[in-house]
């Protein structure tokens, strides 16, 4: 047994950093160059873009089960989430915008269990960063275009009330959070749950076949037969990681579009 705990990289494999930036598939070195991760972005884009075109090119009065389930989730975001936040009459602009975002987020995280795929395409940081400075132009080109450039800086930077004494200290944090910290903050939460489910999935997963194929020991095969429920326990919970992580980006996403369009904070 002693010899099994011990037979180090043979026994079980560590997972590191690399597993997310793995070898260039073509163009290494170059601003070309393509990878697995990308690969996979790739497919999931493929995949979402037709599915969503099939059920559209095919909707009917009275719909399928695939078509009710995209409406739903569609009425939901929109209703729920967008015009919920934002409201009803100002929401109608941004509705196309926030449901793709989900759809994306979602998609993109949903990858890292499903097999073949294995891997989130959030969990490197293009994906949250690009769909991150997407919400921080929109919801900075909606507050200047309501409030013309002045007024809306304002408006972000001094909350009407205060003492003067207090904008000293205030002004620049809001400032600071107007320009960076909410979309550093949509990055980074999207990012770090991805990366650390991930990373968490792959040492269930290689626990139980080091555990289960490579162990020479009854009492190890029992625990690894354990660690295999466990792993299959953690991708259902890490499939909804994927939809709540989606839900959260998209609704903290309505919500700085809201405050931008408020008259006051």
């Amino acid at each position: 047994m002693n010899q099994v705990l011990l037979a180090g990289d043979d026994f079980f494999h560590v997972p590191t950093l690399e597993e997310f930036f793995p070898e260039a598939i073509f163009g290494a070195g170059t601003f070309y160059e393509f990878n697995r991760i990308q690969l996979v972005r790739l497919v999931v884009v493929l995949i979402l873009v037709g599915g969503l075109m099939l059920v559209a090119s095919r909707a009917k009065l009275v719909p399928s089960r695939g078509q009710s389930m995209v409406e739903a989730v569609i009425g939901y975001v929109r209703k729920d989430i967008i015009e919920d936040v934002i409201g009803a009459r100002e929401a109608k602009p941004y509705i196309p915008m926030l449901t793709t975002i989900f759809f994306t987020v979602f998609a993109m995280n949903l990858a890292g269990v499903v097999p073949g795929l294995n891997i989130a395409g959030t969990s490197v940081i293009g994906i949250p960063l690009l769909l991150a400075l997407w919400t921080f132009v929109t919801y900075m080109v909606a507050g200047i275009k309501k409030h013309g450039v002045g007024h809306f800086l304002k408006n972000s930077a001094m909350p009407p009330g205060l003492p003067k004494l207090v904008y000293l200290i205030l002004t620049p944090i809001e400032l600071l959070q107007l320009f960076v910290i909410r979309w550093a903050s949509l990055t980074v939460r999207l990012l770090a749950n991805m990366f650390s489910g991930h990373m968490m999935l792959l040492v269930f997963i290689g626990i139980t076949e080091a555990l289960i194929v490579f162990s020479d020991h009854w009492a190890l095969k029992g625990v690894g037969v354990l660690a295999f429920f466990t792993t299959l326990g953690f991708t259902f919970f890490e499939a909804f990681v994927a939809l709540l992580q989606a839900f959260i980006f998209t609704l903290l996403s309505a919500v700085y579009i809201q405050m931008a369009l408020a008259d006051e904070h």
